[in-house]
């Protein structure tokens, strides 16, 4: 009877599942009911409707006569650089005197920023809209809603950053009564964990262990109850929690953990993210304020992300988060709604069980959560200081598979309770800033909309825009310039216009697709955890990710021919009859703006599809870290062994080994190439190493060491990752090349691609640098 009964459960779970997948739900509705409409009414156009074809001929009319002042200056002299000039100087002068945006500074460059955007825009609207007849009143009108869609995102995020807010001042007050001792509450640290390598979360429990606060529990909230990750946490005197099942996926592992503990406080770390010991001495004091809900710190990660990583430029590319952590947090924290990233956070426990635990009907359980205490008064706090860092996904698949799910869990705000839009408790310029997050996933389907609009140019002999190169200096210059000039600067040089382009480009296709997966079928995939601390030595191609990019970037290879092709026989469409010499005029005006979209869309493609050629990784993740070492080697003898003490420091350390520098007037001298039984001790930090070495370099700076070690004890593993992650201070921020480099970068790896010129040696380069 029994076993009957749980099948027939079994049974009704999965029906509901199913119903809940298949449900049609409002927001659903909505969206194919505006996309029915769009088509309808283009359909009517194209077939000659008289009420639409009339309303679409007097505004084709009124474009005809727009108003003088859209009228370019005659001429090709300063009058049409004025506007450009003038609005450059303003920025340029106003960053000079103001590096870093500052509240009198960033309003001036906002200001000069919608004023520009307000003038293209008036333009575009009225004067460049070609409506002579539906195939190009439909492309121009298409072009002209996608740019509106952007400039609709960009307004928002130029309004919220108006006024920015940086914690760290407040931060080194909160926790003076942190190390004290006046204020110390109980804090217990989550580390939940899923199919992750046991070498990831022996560094992530070890650094949680690390963090100076006394009154601290460090639980392993283990998801696939692996006797070997149980026997880990006995290893490292780690509390080890599990559970029968994994329903609800991670926000159920959390919400499993809350009712086994009694911590006053919850700190959360995914299972490959490692705090420096002051994490808790810089955080929990926020909390003497009683109605601080959660506080938030940034997401770092101590290995280069996969598009930085395959282009070979680990060390130049700043990570793809830190856009959001450097420039969104910040203006989300001014107005109160700071975005929950799932790690790297404190929450108060009243208020989570206030709000029911962990948000479970969503992917993204982390931002909803955030949500949700929010709409029950309670305050999230951002702190724009690096305490933790993690590790980037290894390869373009798993950071696709992890984008598309960040994708998917934010747009089912639609179609859950908690959604931003629509949840009472939130003030007007939270819903606004939530409403910036949910757009900009959509802002891909925009950017496929960009590559695709320059074929209509060569294929079909469509002109989505009427404007003269004249009118484009005048209107589209002032605003594309300064925005390229301020660009790095508003989002605290986290990122430049172009490298911001191609990071957006490399998924546009799959993220386009989850949006509309999604908002048709919001629950239709599950949790899929990001695999990471995977090595590889080869090159691989990601053929799934590359198709139609492939396919893109042949199809504007032909359309840029075409183009180049229409300007050269423009001559010979001269002598034709007027009428159709005007329209093959305004062609080749088309066609000389075609072209020069074309070439900037195949060379993005190009880079594209350069990044999905994933390149080798290393085991350990090397750092760039200075230590002074004794090095004993110990060199066989025929007669008897003798020993070789050596003074140096370190150029490149990691888990597995280390790259030592020979102190000046030092040498070693071995008789024979092989390597060496060596003994490395570290510094001031008692840390002593048993490992091999061997000769790398003899240059005339100086003796480089190769050193790989042994197997460590638990004792020696704690201490060497303490020392390379746990240091505070050690994750600074990089600043991001301005735009002239970036593109000098984009041109360098298209004429010598990273598979060409990568080095033989990975560590030696880290070495020199």
């Amino acid at each position: 009877m029994t076993i009957v009964h749980s099948k027939l459960s079994k049974h009704k779970r999965r029906l509901r599942t199913a119903s809940r997948r298949f449900k049609l739900h409002v927001a659903t509705v909505l969206w194919l009911g505006a996309i029915a409409v769009l088509l309808a009414f283009g359909l009517a156009w194209l077939a000659g409707e008289p009420t639409i074809n009339q309303f679409f001929d007097r505004w084709h009319q009124a474009q005809t006569f727009a108003p003088t002042w859209f009228n370019a200056p005659s001429g090709v002299g300063i009058g049409l650089l004025w506007p450009t000039i003038a609005s450059v100087i303003v920025v340029w002068l106003t960053m000079r005197l103001s590096p870093q945006p500052r509240p009198w500074s960033r309003p001036v460059v906002i200001g000069v920023l919608l004023v520009l955007l307000a003038r293209y825009l008036a333009w575009r609207s009225l004067c460049t809209l070609n409506l002579a007849n539906p195939l190009n009143g439909a492309f121009s009108l298409g072009l002209l809603a996608l740019e509106l869609f952007t400039m609709t995102s960009s307004v928002l995020q130029l309004g919220l950053m108006l006024r920015m807010r940086d914690r760290r001042r407040e931060a080194d007050q909160a926790a003076i009564a942190v190390t004290t001792g006046a204020y110390t509450p109980t804090v217990d640290v989550f580390i939940p964990s899923y199919n992750e390598p046991a070498f990831i979360l022996r560094r992530t429990i070890v650094g949680c262990q690390a963090m100076d606060y006394p009154h601290k529990r460090v639980y392993l909230l283990d998801d696939t109850r692996r006797p070997e990750i149980r026997a880990l946490a006995a290893e490292l005197g780690c509390e080890y929690l599990t559970r029968p099942d994994n329903r609800h996926a991670k926000a159920g592992n959390l919400n499993h953990a809350i009712a086994q503990t009694h911590g006053e406080l919850i700190v959360v770390f995914d299972a490959d993210f490692i705090p420096t010991r002051n994490f808790l001495t810089r955080t929990v004091g926020f909390f003497q304020t009683a109605q601080v809900g959660l506080v938030q710190t940034p997401q770092s990660f101590y290995n280069a992300d996969p598009i930085a990583h395959n282009l070979g430029l680990d060390h130049v590319l700043t990570p793809d988060e830190e856009v959001f952590y450097r420039q969104v947090q910040p203006f989300r924290d001014t107005v109160g709604s700071v975005v929950c990233a799932g790690t790297s956070f404190v929450v108060r426990r009243t208020a989570l069980e206030a709000a029911g635990g962990f948000v479970t009907n969503s992917l993204s359980e982390d931002y909803f959560t955030g949500i949700q205490l929010s709409a029950n008064g309670y305050q999230l706090v951002y702190l724009n200081e690096k305490l933790s860092a993690g590790l980037a996904a290894d390869n373009m698949a798993a950071y696709a598979m992890q984008r598309l799910r960040w994708g998917q869990g934010t747009l089912q705000a639609f179609f859950i309770k908690t959604n931003p839009l629509t949840i009472p408790g939130l003030t007007v310029l939270q819903r606004l800033a939530h409403l910036e997050g949910l757009l900009h996933w959509f802002g891909a389907i925009a950017r496929l909309g960009f590559l695709v609009m320059p074929l209509a140019y060569a294929f079909f002999q469509i002109i989505p825009i009427q404007a003269t190169a004249a009118e484009l200096v005048y209107f589209f210059l002032p605003y594309y310039g300064v925005q390229l000039t301020t660009f790095a600067w508003l989002n605290d040089r986290s990122r430049s216009a172009l490298l911001a382009d191609i990071y957006s480009l490399v998924l546009a296709f799959p993220i386009a697709l989850t949006v509309f997966q999604t908002m048709i079928r919001p629950f239709s995939t599950g949790f899929k955890v990001t695999p990471k601390g995977r090595s590889s030595d080869r090159y691989s191609f990601n053929w799934n990710l590359a198709w139609p990019l492939i396919f893109l970037f042949g199809l504007t290879a032909v359309s840029l021919w075409q183009n180049l092709g229409l300007m050269v026989v423009q001559q010979g469409w001269l002598g034709a009859g007027a009428a159709s010499a005007t329209f093959q005029i305004e062609l080749v005006k088309g066609a000389n703006l075609g072209w020069l979209w074309s070439t900037y869309n195949l060379i993005m493609l190009g880079i594209a599809l350069l990044i999905l050629l994933d390149a080798p990784r290393q085991a350990f993740e090397w750092f760039d870290l200075r230590c002074p070492v004794q090095m004993t080697v110990f060199e066989p003898d025929a007669v008897a062994p003798r020993q070789v003490v050596l003074g140096g420091n370190t150029v490149a350390l990691s888990e597995g080994g280390a790259m030592v520098k020979l102190a000046a007037g030092q040498a070693w001298r071995s008789p024979t190439p092989q390597r060496r039984p060596v003994e490395l001790q570290i510094g001031e930090t008692g840390l002593t190493l048993k490992g091999w070495a061997w000769l790398n370099s003899d240059r005339q700076n100086g003796t480089t060491v190769q050193i790989e070690f042994e197997a460590l004890t638990t004792a020696q593993s704690r201490q060497l990752i303490e020392l390379l992650y746990c240091r505070p201070g050690q994750w600074q921020r990089r600043t991001t090349p301005n735009e002239l480099h970036s593109l000098w970068l984009i041109g360098k790896t298209l004429v010598c691609p990273p598979i060409l010129s990568a080095k033989s040696n990975p560590i030696r380069a880290i070495a020199q640098g």
